[in-house]
């Protein structure tokens, strides 16, 4: 199973927060996610359709115990996905355009293009609605790879909205114009965890947490072996530089001529050739600063470039 349908199983069995949240839930579903029918003047039919088994029987449990419809499901196989595909038609009934304008599809004025107000009066209520509009078109990239969040929809207004009702919880996101379609999207790893514990998803969204805490320690130990690692190559370089100066300077016979601090220096870095400059200071007698040892090693290289 996706992290997607993890998600949206979850959603499904979240408790409404009051008597309306199931409502609002089913509205936001299948304003994304349906299909309005239209036969004849007056004469309208719905269709939703979801490959996630729990949330047909949410939007069939709520269709019928809130407005008494009839419903047909048909069950469907995806060949491509390999999946099952759950249809729920509501044919033409009496009470079915009561119920589209209840649920905010229809207006005054024809279809509503963007969200019925009065759905989200109440913070349950907004959050319920967010819920359903995920469980309609969205969709949750595996965290184990990048964060990505995405809900599609057909309207400009209804995607600014969905934005809109996400910033009352303070979840930044943005929209997107994708083909005929409008995304409303996120790439944080912490907004996308806001919004699954904000609609519910307490359990997927503590297991994206814990995969963003593993991805931050390891970049943070990333950065650190890349910062040992580029510390090493500059100490190695330098401890080359050095060698070769003091080879240079032996070779030119020399050697019994410097004084005595840069012969204790010559010493320790040919026996110790991979150490930093401040342990050839600690293991020099008496133990000398990591100034010290440098201004040393600038002594040698300048007699050195003489030669």
């Amino acid at each position: 199973m996706s992290f997607t349908s993890q998600v949206k199983d979850e959603l499904t069995r979240v408790d409404p927060g009051c008597s309306h949240c199931d409502r609002v839930t089913l509205a936001a579903l299948a304003r994304i996610e349906g299909t309005l029918l239209l036969s004849g003047q007056g004469k309208y039919g719905l269709e939703i359709a979801t490959e996630i088994s729990s949330a047909a029987r949410l939007v069939v449990r709520c269709l019928h115990s809130i407005y008494s419809l009839e419903t047909e499901v048909t069950v469907r196989r995806n060949v491509l996905h390999k999946s099952l595909n759950y249809l729920i038609a509501v044919p033409d009934q009496k009470g079915l355009q009561a119920a589209l304008e209840d649920l905010g599809i229809l207006g005054g004025l024809g279809i509503e293009m963007g969200i019925d107000q009065r759905l989200v009066q109440k913070t349950c209520c907004r959050a319920a609605y967010l819920r359903g509009a995920f469980l309609g078109s969205g969709f949750i990239a595996d965290p184990k790879g990048d964060f990505h969040f995405e809900i599609t929809v057909e309207g400009e207004r209804l995607a600014e909205d969905l934005v809109a009702l996400m910033e009352e919880f303070g979840v930044g996101a943005h929209v997107t114009r994708r083909r005929n379609s409008y995304i409303v999207y996120m790439k944080g790893g912490t907004a996308i965890c806001e919004f699954l514990a904000l609609t519910g998803a307490h359990q997927c969204a503590l297991a994206m947490e814990n995969e963003r805490v593993l991805k931050s320690v390891r970049s943070d130990i990333n950065r650190q072996v890349n910062f040992e690692m580029a510390n090493q190559e500059k100490t190695t370089a330098a401890a080359m530089d050095q060698i070769a100066s003091i080879r240079k300077i032996v070779e030119s016979g020399r050697l019994s001529q410097l004084p005595p601090g840069l012969q204790e220096f010559i010493r320790l870095r040919c026996t110790y050739p991979e150490a930093t400059l401040k342990e050839l200071g600690e293991k020099a007698k008496p133990p000398l600063s990591k100034s010290a040892v440098y201004h040393r090693v600038r002594r040698l290289e300048e007699i050195a470039r003489n030669l």
